[in-house]
């Protein structure tokens, strides 16, 4: 009998907790660019034709609290008294529980004197005194000033998340990032559309702090991209696209993590205080960190590092690496066999590679981009190319830009 044993493969859990996955994000791109376009796509015709429930800070009126907690009368009984009074019925809902119990009503812009008469005949459905209710009200300049700001913040965020990633990382990080970042907040209002669940100053500041999350765990992969394509230029052992695969795949139990993290709370928030004790104030909230927290893992990983590989392939340097990769694969000659060539081969294929220490592709000086020079010319060509290469050795600042004659 022979006594070899077999090695045991690690189930998927023992490769995720160790970073040695090998999902192809990258390979199957353009099936989530896909599943992202038709999800967006039926969004947009929800928000077109159903548009969205603003709230009082936003569209402006007219809002009453009113006690429930010791009274028979229910919401819809409210509302109902509230119509027959003359008013506009917005959105209604129940918030707080026990003695804290209320009817949240909102009205649109009321005329002098239609709002001590709404007051009174919802107080006196509800069996409370008409000073026992609380009466807000906004201006629909108020509601613009707000939805301003909001668009001013919303603005600012992605100005600074934008700045820090292109100088932190590179031009293409920071493109990726904001096309991720649009993509979140697009479903996300879009969810908000197809629910009807009013937009307030919660909503807004919700929105703001998924962002926030979304763009955090997009810089924890991008930072895994960038190490491991910092020297990927001086080697032929992946391509672009291979190293930031390994990359997304190294950092995937992490996003998990997070991911679980972040939404067990939120989802608690969401299903356990507004559906089962009726906390309505808190929804708006809850569902935009909800969904903002799940969309924004998907697009850290699904869509992200993926953009940053198709910009990354418009390059000249990336798509000359590529092929050099290919080309070594093709050959399949091993350590032995690379030996045995002549060093002169050698210096011409890596001469630009081995000089090339930047992190950042987008810098790449511009004689790594030329393609190598053909030695048609028999042996002057190759004495002119020899020549060359010992003067740029010669150099110690070859790495400078050479000029064109």
């Amino acid at each position: 009998m022979s006594t070899k044993q077999t090695e045991k493969r690690p189930n998927v859990l023992s490769q995720l907790y160790r970073g040695e996955t090998n999902f192809q994000f990258i390979a199957n791109r353009k099936r989530f660019y896909l599943a992202s376009a038709i999800v967006i796509a039926a969004l947009a015709v929800v928000m077109v034709f159903k548009g969205f429930v603003l709230g009082i800070d936003f569209a402006g009126g007219v809002q009453y609290a009113v006690p429930a907690a010791s009274t028979s009368a229910s919401l819809e009984d409210v509302e109902s008294a509230a119509e027959s009074a003359g008013a506009d019925i917005g959105t209604g809902q129940v918030a707080g529980s026990g003695d804290g119990r209320s009817y949240i009503i909102r009205v649109g812009e009321l005329e002098d004197g239609q709002s001590t008469a709404i007051r009174d005949a919802m107080a006196a459905e509800a069996g409370v005194g008409a000073d026992s209710i609380s009466v807000s009200e906004v201006s629909a300049t108020w509601g613009a000033a707000v939805s301003k700001q909001a668009l001013i913040a919303l603005i600012v965020f992605l100005v600074l998340v934008s700045a820090f990633i292109w100088i932190r990382y590179e031009r293409r990080m920071a493109i990726a990032s904001l096309g991720a970042l649009a993509h979140d907040v697009i479903i996300t209002v879009g969810i908000y559309s197809l629910v009807g669940f009013e937009i307030t100053p919660s909503t807004i500041v919700g929105l703001l702090t998924i962002l926030g999350y979304s763009i955090y765990d997009t810089v924890v992969v991008f930072d895994k991209v960038q190490e491991n394509t910092a020297q990927l230029l001086k080697s032929r052992n992946q391509t672009f696209a291979e190293a930031v695969n390994d990359a997304v795949n190294q950092t995937l139990m992490r996003s998990i993590n997070t991911s679980i993290i972040g939404v067990l709370p939120v989802a608690a928030l969401l299903f356990v205080g507004v559906g089962i004790l009726g906390v309505g104030t808190l929804k708006d909230l809850a569902l935009v960190l909800f969904v903002g927290m799940i969309v924004g893992a998907y697009s850290s990983i699904f869509l992200a590092a993926p953009w940053v590989v198709d910009l990354a392939e418009r390059s000249a340097a990336v798509q000359r690496h590529n092929k050099k990769v290919s080309s070594a694969r093709g050959r399949g000659e091993d350590d032995a066999e690379k030996s045995e060539k002549p060093a002169r081969k050698a210096a011409d294929d890596d001469e630009d590679d081995d000089r090339l220490e930047l992190a950042k592709i987008d810098d790449l000086p511009l004689e790594l981009l030329e393609e190598p020079v053909k030695s048609g010319s028999g042996a002057s060509g190759g004495a002119a190319r020899s020549g060359a290469n010992r003067t740029s050795q010669s150099r110690p600042g070859n790495n400078k830009k050479r000029k064109r004659r």
